[in-house]
């Protein structure tokens, strides 16, 4: 979806640039506001989507709901039907994301998921509705890959921590919106019963159209066009951004300090990320794997069974239980939201490390209390809102990892890999340990699902205080040089090499 007059990619050539340095000595401005909104928008919907199909599950299995439908196959099937969804289509996609650019990418999965949740709000038979929610997951899973990558690649670095958080834990405020929105589309009074959960699907996709007509203005990552032989396009897309901020704070922006020379390649092959991701950068990959499992483990230990532990130790109403969701998701945005400067001030290794290590250690002394009787149904929520405001921070902080440790070739894979891997996890071994613990109605099983989770989460916020990269406020190509990068010696400068003193930009080997 590039312009049509973008010229030909000439890779094979050596040249020099500034453009990464000029992109991250950029003060926040109205145009890095219309990034986020135009790509990281899309994770309500994911969180409106995910949350929705759970509470609507009941409605839908009813007789009169125009959908021949169980429950069981909702949270079941349909659920496991999402999820191997999402695991395929990052890694698809993501692929694709690396060698086709960002924005060809990320408006391709925004369009699958558009379509996707329109047919689902159509579904007349169960075969309908499950192959709706695999590509409904399809699109979202291709959509955490391609849209990680463009905003690492064009948010400035001093503020690249803070926004990769607060958006990836807006997920939590269209959790909100799906819980709030459930109860009136469930209300008969206000909706027949085989009309509501069909325009909750609706809505979805008119928030899609939205997002599409936003994201239409995004351009395409200079980064990834610097290295894929468009830098003349690369130039021209800084150049403007530049004029645009310049424009609104009625100043000459400062001098960019650092260029990186660049053998300009048209692809990389699969055994070459895997070498770079799974050799080269190996403890890197240990930390990835460590932060996904663990964030993994400890969301489906409290909400895998959070409606069913309310229920049933507690005496909540069924109906009830979407209001205690929507507080704890009120807690998981505000963790983000609060906690994300932090990450880029404090530092990763701090914050990550801490996130995880409060998350757990809180975990742990909810399941105490628990355990002892000593919780009700508010204090227990109010546990969990404390437990999931440092975990939230420490899950978004694990898809900021992986975004920004590996080398620019591999980024949109590697992120598509541990998210794969995470959401696999929590969606398929997570619940089925979880739901036998949580199941039983024992006090006791409920406590070990807890300890299991804050156990892990521990131990990954261990791995985080040896391992994490310290990527605070220094630039994508400084904490992992592109496989590109060549000697600066004997170059032919790009056009968009701009002014600023020579430097390597990305020196030192992968910690």
């Amino acid at each position: 979806m590039s312009s049509p007059a973008a010229p030909a990619a000439e890779t094979g050539r050596t040249v020099t640039t500034a453009i990464p340095a000029r992109l991250d000595r950029l003060p926040w401005s109205r145009w890095h506001w219309s990034v986020v909104i135009g790509l990281g928008t899309v994770w309500i919907l994911d969180g409106l989507e995910v949350t929705v199909v759970g509470n609507i599950a009941g409605r839908l299995s009813e007789p009169g709901s125009g959908l021949p439908i169980s429950s069981g196959q909702i949270t079941g099937m349909a659920a496991a039907l999402y999820v191997a969804g999402a695991c395929l289509g990052a890694l698809f996609w993501g692929r694709l994301t690396d060698v086709y650019g960002r924005k060809n990418l990320f408006m391709i999965t925004l369009v699958v998921y558009l379509a996707a949740t329109a047919l689902t709000a159509l579904s007349f038979n169960p075969w309908w509705f499950f192959v709706c929610r695999f590509l409904t997951g399809f699109g979202i899973g291709g959509e955490y890959a391609a849209i990680n990558s463009a905003i690492d690649e064009l948010i400035p670095a001093e503020y690249r921590g803070r926004v990769d958080l607060i958006i990836n834990g807006s997920f939590w405020l269209g959790a909100v919106a799906g819980s709030l929105l459930s109860i009136v589309a469930l209300n008969t009074a206000v909706l027949p019963k085989d009309v509501g959960w069909r325009l909750t699907f609706a809505l979805g996709a008119v928030l899609a159209v939205v997002i599409l007509l936003v994201r239409r203005h995004v351009p395409e990552s200079p980064r990834w066009l610097l290295i894929h032989g468009r830098d003349d396009e690369a130039e021209r897309i800084v150049t403007s951004i530049e004029r645009r901020v310049e424009a609104e704070k009625g100043e000459q922006l400062p001098q960019p300090h650092g260029e990186i020379t660049i053998h300009q390649r048209k692809s990389v092959s699969f055994l070459e990320i895997g070498r770079t991701v799974f050799s080269a950068y190996r403890r890197r990959a240990i930390l990835g794997f460590s932060l996904f499992i663990g964030q993994a483990f400890l969301y489906n230990a409290i909400t895998f069974g959070f409606g069913a532990i309310l229920t049933r130790f507690f005496d909540v109403p069924t109906g009830n239980t979407g209001y205690y969701f929507a507080v704890i998701a009120v807690g998981n945005f505000f963790g983000p939201l609060l906690l994300g400067k932090l990450f880029d001030t404090v530092g990763r290794r701090v914050m990550i490390s801490s996130t995880y290590l409060l998350s757990g250690l809180l975990l742990f002394g909810t399941a105490w209390l628990f355990d002892r009787g000593s919780l009700s149904a508010v204090t227990m929520t109010a546990c969990w809102c404390a437990v999931l405001f440092f975990a939230s921070a420490g899950a978004s902080s694990a898809y900021l990892t992986v975004s920004e440790v590996f080398p620019m070739e591999t980024r949109a894979m590697s992120i598509a890999f541990f998210y794969a891997l995470g959401t696999a996890t929590g969606g398929i071994s997570g619940p089925l340990l979880f739901a036998d613990l949580t199941g039983t109605g024992k006090v006791g099983d409920t406590v070990l699902a807890f300890q299991i989770g804050a156990g892990l989460m521990c131990a990954a916020g261990l791995v985080a205080a040896a391992l994490a990269v310290k990527a605070e406020r220094r630039s994508l190509e400084d904490i992992a040089k592109p496989l590109t990068a060549a000697a600066p010696k004997g170059t032919a400068p790009a056009k968009g090499a701009g002014p600023g003193p020579t430097g390597t930009g990305a020196p030192g080997a992968p910690a």
